[in-house]
Order: structure tokens, then sequence, then C-alpha cells
């Protein structure tokens, strides 16, 4: 039952990343889904993404809100290096 769950959660936090990907790809970057862990989503950002001045603001603003939206269990998104 509890792997039934977290596929369920995999699946709506990915749906989640493909509806903001191309707002990403459009600046040259884009996002990998790395794990969810209980409530905690950790995700990847990567091509010019990944060390830009407003990634912290694309995490918090952009792609924590939409999971959220997706996936109101989560709680917390975190980017991994």
């Amino acid at each position: 039952m509890k792997n039934i769950k977290y596929e369920e959660t995999v699946t709506k936090v990915l749906d989640a990343l493909e509806s903001i990907r191309p707002f990403l790809n459009k600046d040259g970057g884009d996002i990998e889904l790395v794990d969810v862990k209980g409530k905690t989503v950790f995700v990847k950002l990567v091509g010019n993404c990944n060390g830009c001045p407003m990634s912290f603001s694309t995490m918090r603003l952009g792609v924590e809100n939409t999971i959220k939206q997706f996936v109101p269990e989560i709680v917390e998104v975190l980017n991994v290096e």
C-alpha cells in the first residue's frame, strides 16, 4: 500500500515538473526529479538554471509552488547539486 502511495506522489510531482519545464527550457535550463522522501521532494536544476543567480526564485516561486499545487501534501522542495 505504501509503495502505491509513493508511486502516485512521484507521478503527480513529474506532472508538475512537466508543466513548468517549458519555462525552464526557454531559458536554456531544465529540471530533474531526484527523489521523493516523505513530504520532501528533491530536484536538480540543470543547464542554464544550475548556478543561475535567479535559481533561488525559480525554486521557491516556480518549482515549489507548482509542486505544492499538484501535490498539496508536499511541504518542502529542495534543490540538490
